[in-house]
This record gives C-alpha cells, sequence and structure tokens, in this order.
C-alpha cells in the first residue's frame, strides 16, 4: 500500500516536473526572436557559408534568445533594397558585396579602385586593422552598423564572345557592373560599355544577351552556375572585392551591450568563415569550371589593364580626397 502510494507520489512529481519543464521551453521558444539574414547568393554560396556560422554563433551565446532566419538570393531584394531595409529596419542583417555600399558609405569607395591589393594577404591585412574598423565606423554616420568585413574575392571577367587577355580584347563588349561608379569609370576606360544592374537580373540577362558579360569573383561564378551562360573567363583580378557584415540600427540601438556583443561575435564568425569558403574556392573553382566547360585565360598580363585604369583614381581622389588612398598605401600590409 505504502509502496504504491510512493509509486503514484513519484510518478505525479515526475509528470509536474516533465509539464514544467515544457511550459518553460514553450515560453523560451515563443520569446525566441528571429534575426532576418539577407544576401543575393544561393544557399550554396560561400555568403551562406558565412550565414551558418552568423546563425550558430548568435544562438550559441545568446542561448536560443535569438534565432536567425537566412533569406538566400535576392528574396529580400537587391544589395541596395537591402541596405536601404537596414536604415528603415525592415531587414535585420545584410551580408553585401561593396558595389551598393559607396552610394550610402562614400568612403567605402576607395576599396573599389582597380589593383588596390596585390594579394589576400595585404587586402585582408588592411581590413582587420585600423583602416577596416575606421571604414566600420563611418557607417554609423549614414544610418547603417559596420559589423565585419567579410570577403567575395578578387574580381574576373567572363563573357560569351571572346577570350579576353589583355585591354583591347574586352573593347565593345557589354559588361555587367555593380552599381559602382568607380567600377563604372574603370571599365570605360578599357572601352568596355559597363552596363549596372541588380545581381538578381544578371543569370538572366546573360542567357538574353542583353549583355556580353559579367565581372565577379571566382566563389560567385561558381555559385551561381554562370558556366551554363557565358564561355569564356579570364582571370584579370582587376578588383579585390570585400564583403560587408551590416546590421539595421533599429534593431541594434534597441539591444543590451552583452546582447549587441553578440551580434558582433557573430559578424566576426560569419567573416572568418566566410574566408575560409573564398580560399576553398580559389584553389578549386577554376578546376571546376573547366571541368564545366569555360575556357580559363590566366596568362593575364595586368599591367595594360592597370595602366587603363588609372583615370579612376584621380576620379576617386578629385571627389574624396587621398588621405584614406595614402593610409592603405603606407599600411605596411
Amino acid at each position: 500500500m505504502k509502496a504504491t502510494f510512493a509509486r503514484r507520489s513519484l510518478t505525479t512529481a515526475i509528470a509536474g516536473a516533465t509539464s514544467a519543464l515544457l511550459a518553460v521551453t514553450a515560453v523560451n521558444a515563443q520569446a525566441a526572436r528571429t534575426i532576418n539574414l539577407g544576401h543575393t547568393l544561393s544557399d550554396s554560396s560561400h555568403y551562406s557559408v558565412g550565414a551558418d556560422a552568423f546563425e550558430e554563433t548568435l544562438e550559441r551565446l545568446s542561448g536560443g534568445e535569438f534565432e536567425v532566419a537566412e533569406h538566400p538570393s535576392g528574396s529580400l531584394g537587391g544589395e541596395r533594397a537591402m541596405i536601404e531595409g537596414l536604415q528603415i529596419g525592415t531587414v535585420d542583417v545584410v551580408i553585401t558585396s561593396t558595389g551598393p555600399l559607396g552610394n550610402f558609405v562614400p568612403e567605402s569607395y576607395v576599396l573599389d579602385l582597380p589593383f588596390l591589393f596585390k594579394s589576400y594577404e595585404e587586402a585582408r591585412c588592411v581590413l582587420d586593422g585600423e583602416i577596416g574598423q575606421d571604414l566600420l565606423n563611418k557607417m554609423s554616420d549614414h544610418n547603417l552598423v559596420g559589423l565585419a568585413w567579410s570577403e567575395n574575392g578578387f574580381r574576373h571577367m567572363t563573357n560569351s564572345v571572346r577570350p579576353v587577355t589583355s585591354p583591347d580584347d574586352a573593347k565593345g563588349l557589354k559588361v555587367r557592373t555593380m552599381e559602382n561608379k568607380v567600377h563604372m569609370e574603370a571599365f570605360e576606360q578599357m572601352g568596355v560599355h559597363p552596363t549596372p544592374m541588380a545581381f538578381p537580373e544578371v543569370f538572366t540577362a546573360l542567357q538574353q544577351g542583353t549583355v556580353d558579360g559579367q565581372e565577379n569573383p571566382i566563389t560567385v561564378i561558381v555559385a551561381t552556375k554562370f558556366w551554363e551562360v557565358q564561355d569564356h573567363l579570364s582571370l584579370t583580378g582587376h578588383v579585390y572585392s570585400p564583403a560587408a557584415v551590416l546590421g539595421s540600427p533599429v534593431l541594434l540601438d534597441s539591444l543590451t551591450e552583452e546582447e549587441r556583443s553578440w551580434f558582433e561575435q557573430a559578424a566576426k564568425a560569419s567573416a572568418e568563415a566566410t574566408r575560409e569558403e573564398v580560399s576553398r574556392l580559389e584553389r578549386d573553382g577554376v578546376k571546376l569550371l573547366r571541368e564545366k566547360g569555360m575556357t580559363v585565360k590566366t596568362d593575364i598580363n595586368k599591367a595594360p589593364f592597370q595602366e587603363a585604369v588609372k583615370p579612376a583614381y584621380k576620379i576617386y581622389t578629385d571627389q574624396y580626397g587621398s588621405e584614406m588612398l595614402d593610409r592603405i598605401r603606407a599600411s605596411g600590409c
């Protein structure tokens, strides 16, 4: 009799504890705040690798207080539209190229100057140092929060018309560029017809022949399967293309100091994971593109390209001065 009562009491206690645990879990699940993270590349891209690292880090540090919903492939709009969304709080976090960023933060245009960096080591050294942090800090003057510098890689040219190994080969080609006047001026100096358009429109434009080519890092060329609509790849390496992890001030200004630090750590983890994926794709991507049928030109004499794009530097310094450019050149990286 006593044993039966004891068993019943134990069963009741276990049931009560289980109910309490389920209730707490339900409350915690309801309390989790969803963070909408957008980017324009596919869910198999290096951006998505970075998004996964952001999600894992933020959810771990916050103990589930925040959960991340990734929106790839431009499902929240092009990069310019998403940056505008950050400013008004309709988007929480964006991983973006610097292409449209100069329209919001003119100081960042310096990073888009052609042949500014000679290697990944040099570019990462600058962006991870005082100069990179100063540029991130300047974003707050334009109603954005710069969380970390991520990466796309060195940009190369593709087209469906002919192999390109010199600026003369590129003359007359209609090439999609980012909405970035420094990039556009550089291509105009090579005799190319730059055609800016939002990234989600590019594949169809190439497919329909609206433009002859485009320029992007190996990471993007692979992720977007441009081999399906482009025949020729030229490893010009004409611009190092960083990416930025940006946050909405509407969100981040509402957080405690500790919560904000979680987002900063998640952004740094995202950037590190993305860079690792960029390095992997730089090793393996060209081989894959050849296997997919692209003709790849590696014997590029960069000197004529460098000479052709020199006027882009003057356009930049005339408008924004040479202070930031001089700092990068004198950085010792």
